[in-house]
């Protein structure tokens, strides 16, 4: 990233010199522990007596089960219990919104990779040995992979294929525009690629529970699904929250815990597992594959007069998050454009295909491509530059979304498109062999420069904040204060947002504590929700804002009644109460006096609503807005691509921690590169072809572009404690539409499909 660009869009006078509270760059918690290697994740743990798991996966992606023989494995010197369906002593199912996945497949697989059958033994070989050994006697079905084909397939569920469908109906439908561009396109597999695979531990109760030590990112629906499956009250099943080794959406399937606990609750001894890469790819969920057919109406001048979109999200076996995620797509279907008439079509459905879930952006993203498609075709048809053509159809506040909901949150669209627009592109590459430039495919690339062009291409994009369409969003924080040290109890999950770091923020900006302290998460705390959608910064941050001003008025009253006036006169800084006159000056230690002081607090934004059976009503909290400016460099007889650079104008509240936030988006804007150029799944018939690092490729060093963060849009939300918004999900949903429209610039291609395959980056002749 450009430090000059980056501290140009940071340096605001709120932030100058701040070393402390918000405003401040405090580096995250636990970021000294990551960089030594010191940091405990659930891979590391240990316990006496310990057992090793190993899960027996299917082979295909669609079958009957005839039988399932575990004899030679339990057989086995060193195995401890088998378990499989039919020992299962709760619900068979289970499911974060929808109860419709097995724990494991009794009588059909429905996907590459379903858990069949779970091992515990005194070794990590010995329970892979055993669960290779257990017999699976299959009767192979035709497995349903191309979505589209699962409307007329037999049901492959009980719930059968759809899992939902959302018209939405906005305006006249007989209004027509002067130029029309229709488009299809083909969104791939993403998977969330998490730096370490999945890991737990289970260590069995005295009173007949477990507890799971997991890196779970919702942990109190986590043990409830459990808790269920096993038989046993949530009171008797507790989850402890390790650390975290990234996560870019739901970070643990409960699929993998719950096996886990039912071996500790068998056997019981502790039981550890941890997958191997292989199975991490298998098991969790992915970033919906998506088909969109588009047609936009505009006038000669190029202002959009309707959209119709058909968006069709294969779900996988399961239905995981599909229902909000369609919904999400549906309603952002024609981006942060004023369009009067729109009519779209979405639809989940069930296949044989990996599941799909949670996945930064989900819904959003794969529409964003597809709309900025549109818009560089319309822009191409009309013979307009392309972010003119935008600027002219760009929301604002006080617009309405298709959904029929008003914007009434800050949406400086127009502002962030100007700021990227404006920006000085970069230098072009020397023309000669020798230039000091490298060319696509990298510095050894079998390129040649005179091959190389130049394209630089535009995106707008939108996601929403929270849950929506009715989501109870609540979390509940604890303060508390003694001997001048603050502790913050809240089990919001620290995924890498820094939220952690923003806790200690907002109890040092309101009781002036220096030395705070946020206490391990587990469900014996109030819950605070999924870590998604900006939330935990929203809500998590909003309770612990609360609970600090709660302690500071026990701390501020009684000097108050003391000095006859309100605690409204009173102000702390840097460790010092003060009235407003000077009358009074002590420290916040003398003020305490000794005494512990606590709180707890809650907070919930305003209500949402579903969407009706025309996909209109008020469904979303709030919304966050980005412009992204690509330019890359393609090679147009190899069709290998660079990304030279990715300018970023982005709509954020307020800045609370100026480096965290310059970390998410870059970390943001890199996972949408890796999304537009390399990352995909890749199946053929359900079974996925090379789940590892070898056949999945994501962005390295060397691939990530110089991000340039050229404007942070502080307009602050009111509704929203701190006025901030969600930072990390936006520039996912941005970039790989921006760096699309950059392809389509140099060579001419309308690069309808991500990522973007070599033969769709080589030029038509003569452009």
């Amino acid at each position: 990233m450009s430090s000059d660009a980056t501290t140009a869009a940071l340096d605001t006078p709120d932030q100058e010199g701040a070393t402390r509270g918000i405003g401040a760059s405090l580096p995250q918690t636990d970021a000294r522990a990551k960089a030594e290697g010191t940091f405990p994740y659930a891979s590391d743990l240990w316990a006496e007596g310990l057992l090793w798991a190993a899960i027996l996966r299917s082979p295909h992606p669609h079958a009957r089960i005839v039988s399932i023989d575990t004899t030679a494995a339990t057989a086995m010197p060193g195995v401890r219990a088998v378990v499989t369906a039919a020992d299962v002593p709760g619900a068979a199912t289970y499911g974060r919104r929808v109860a419709d996945r097995p724990v494991f497949a009794a009588e059909l697989v429905r996907h590459h990779g379903e858990a069949l059958a779970a091992v515990a033994a005194d070794h990590p070989d010995t329970a892979r040995l055993a669960a290779a050994a257990i017999a699976v006697e299959y009767e192979l079905l035709d497995p349903v992979t191309d979505p589209e084909k699962a409307f007329e397939a037999e049901a492959l569920h009980p719930d059968g294929n759809l899992i939902r469908h959302i018209p939405l109906r906005f305006g006249d439908p007989e209004v027509t525009g002067e130029v029309v561009v229709e488009g299809l396109y083909r969104i791939g597999r993403q998977d969330p690629a998490p730096i370490g695979a999945e890991a737990g531990l289970a260590v069995p109760r005295p009173d007949g529970g477990v507890e799971l030590y997991t890196a779970s990112t919702d942990p109190h629906t986590d043990r409830d699904l459990a808790a269920a499956c096993f038989g046993l009250p949530p009171e008797q099943v507790k989850l402890v929250v390790t650390g975290v080794p990234g996560a870019t959406g739901d970070r643990e399937d409960p699929g993998f815990q719950i096996p886990l606990g039912l071996l500790a609750l068998r056997t019981g001894c502790p039981v550890k597992l941890t997958a191997t890469r292989e199975e991490s790819f298998l098991g969790h969920a992915h970033r919906h594959p998506t088909l969109l057919r588009y047609r936009h109406h505009a006038d000669a001048e190029g202002r959009l007069v309707k959209v119709e979109a058909q968006i069709l999200l294969d779900a996988g076996a399961y239905a995981d998050s599909s229902s909000e995620s369609l919904a999400a797509a549906v309603a952002f279907a024609c981006g942060p454009y004023v369009v009067p008439h729109a009519f779209v079509e979405g639809w989940a459905v069930r296949t044989n295909n990996p599941p799909s879930g949670h996945v930064r952006g989900e819904g959003a993203m794969q529409v964003c491509a597809a709309y900025e498609a549109q818009m560089d075709k319309l822009a191409a048809k009309l013979g307009v530059d392309p972010a003119e053509l935008r600027m002219r159809n760009v929301m604002a506040t006080g617009d309405i979304l298709p959904t029929g909901q008003t914007v009434t949150c800050p949406a400086p669209v127009a502002e962030l498109l100007a700021a990227v627009r404006d920006f000085p592109l970069p230098q072009l590459p020397k023309d000669t062999p020798e230039g000091d430039w490298l060319l696509p495919g990298g510095p050894e690339g079998a390129g040649e420069p005179g091959a190389v062009r130049r394209g630089v291409g535009y995106a707008l994009g939108m996601v929403h904040m929270l849950g929506a369409e009715g989501t109870d969003e609540v979390s509940t924080a604890t303060v508390r204060v003694m001997d001048g040290v603050a502790t913050v109890i809240c089990s919001a999950v620290d995924t890498g947002s820094g939220f952690a770091t923003l806790a200690r923020q907002i109890v040092q900006e309101t009781l002036g504590i220096d030395e705070v302290h946020v206490a391990p998460v587990d469900t014996d705390q109030p819950p605070a929700g999924p870590a998604a959608h900006g939330r935990h910064t929203w809500v998590s941050g909003g309770a612990v804002e609360r609970a600090a001003k709660m302690v500071r008025t026990q701390l501020l009253q009684p000097l108050a009644h003391k000095f006859g006036m309100s605690t409204e006169l009173l102000q702390i800084t840097d460790g010092k109460i003060t009235s407003y006159d000077g009358v009074l000056s002590t420290t916040v230690t003398e003020a305490m006096d000794g005494k512990e002081l606590w709180a707890t607090a809650q907070c919930r934004p305003h209500p949402t609503e579903p969407l009706d059976e025309s996909g209109q009503g008020d469904a979303f909290v709030g919304l966050a807005f980005c412009a992204i400016r690509a330019v890359v460099d393609v090679d147009i007889e190899l069709g290998a691509v660079r990304v030279v650079e990715m300018a970023v104008a982005q709509d954020v509240g307020r800045i609370l921690n100026p480096a965290q936030l310059a970390a998410r988006i870059e970390a943001g804007v890199t996972q949408g590169v890796g999304a537009a150029l390399t990352e995909n799944l890749r199946t053929a018939r359900g079974l996925v072809r090379h789940p590892d690092f070898t056949g999945y490729a994501l962005p390295t060093s060397l691939d990530a572009p110089d991000i340039r963060i050229v404007k942070l849009v502080e307009e602050r939300d009111v509704v929203a404690p701190f006025g901030a918004k969600a930072a990390s999900a936006i520039p996912v949903v941005t970039s790989p539409a921006a760096v699309a429209s950059a392809v389509r610039a140099a060579t001419g291609r309308p690069v309808n499909r991500l990522p973007i395959r070599p033969q769709a980056a080589v030029a038509v002749p003569n452009s």
